[in-house]
């Protein structure tokens, strides 16, 4: 009798310790209503896109934002600041292998490898981001509401090979050239 209980006891301890999760909540982003927004800078100006999320999802401990996968459709890269003929040029120069090469490397993904709290809804993330194949770590702040996150990165991209005007690769480029750091603001709601 005593062996009958001490059998039962042990398997519901294990029973629902192996019930528990362990890794906390993934919560999918919904890919069609979160945005990402990227904005670029020359010497005379700057122009403004976007970009569609393939697939994302974040993970939380509990309330706590624990880490965080994407995938990011490069194809979809559009400028939003021009229209017509220009738009048109740029956008396809963008997709050119001058630029992000999207029919070679159709997708750029980031993976969070560090999350570490930085006040009540807000985290300092780090992550590896892979654009044309290369994967560098990126540094950045990412702040949750519900069942919103925002976040802002600054990519330089001299470091994934992206050389087309910029000073770090060529001389002498005057008021054509491209700055190498370009900026990610992402919405993302799940």
């Amino acid at each position: 009798m005593k062996r009958n209980i001490l059998t039962l006891a042990l398997a519901v301890v294990f029973g629902t310790a192996i019930a528990a999760p362990i890794d906390g909540e993934k919560k999918e982003v919904n890919a069609e209503t979160s945005t990402v927004t990227w904005k670029a800078y020359k010497v005379t100006g700057s122009h403004t896109g976007t970009i569609s999320l393939k697939s994302g999802a974040l993970e939380f401990d509990g309330d706590k934002l624990s880490g965080g996968e994407f995938t990011v459709d490069m194809t979809t890269i559009n400028t939003t600041d021009l229209e017509g003929d220009y738009k048109a040029k740029l956008d396809g120069h963008l997709h050119s292998d001058d630029f992000f090469a999207t029919a070679s490397n159709p997708t750029a993904t980031l993976v969070f490898t560090n999350v570490k709290a930085s006040g009540k809804n807000s985290y300092e993330v780090t992550g590896d981001l892979t654009i044309k194949g290369i994967t560098k770590p990126v540094t950045f702040d990412v702040s949750v509401y519900g069942s919103k996150a925002t976040a802002t990165l600054k990519v330089d991209r001299a470091a994934y090979n992206v050389q087309y005007g910029s000073g770090s690769f060529f001389d002498n480029l005057g008021d054509k050239t491209i700055y190498d750091e370009f900026d990610l603001v992402v919405d993302l709601e799940f």
